[in-house]
């Protein structure tokens, strides 16, 4: 379960880097300078780090034995700019094994 653990904080951490690197470099430059070249770059693996964050969030929360609220809340950061974050700091960064 700890390698688990440990390969889901690096997805959450990875997924909201690369939300914020596209919200607040890629699409500015995308509708400001007209060059839709970031979006294109960060755009899949972004997409797929998204996949990873919300697959391993369900897989986890068994083992981890969170509410449906807890997991709701994991989710839902998925789509907050840092929610990433806090879900690492709050749940999951003093799990012990």
């Amino acid at each position: 379960m700890l390698k688990q653990l440990k390969l889901f904080r690096i997805i959450a951490l990875l997924e909201g880097l690369s939300y914020i690197l596209l919200l607040f470099i890629a699409v500015p430059i995308k509708y400001g300078l007209d060059d839709p070249q970031f979006v294109k770059l960060l755009g899949m693996p972004h997409g797929l780090l998204f996949i990873a964050y919300l697959i391993m969030a369900v897989m986890i929360s068994a083992d981890l034995k969170w509410s449906n609220k807890t997991l709701f809340v994991a989710l839902v950061a998925s789509i907050i700019p840092f929610g990433t974050f806090y879900i690492d700091k709050k749940y999951l960064r003093n799990v012990k094994a």
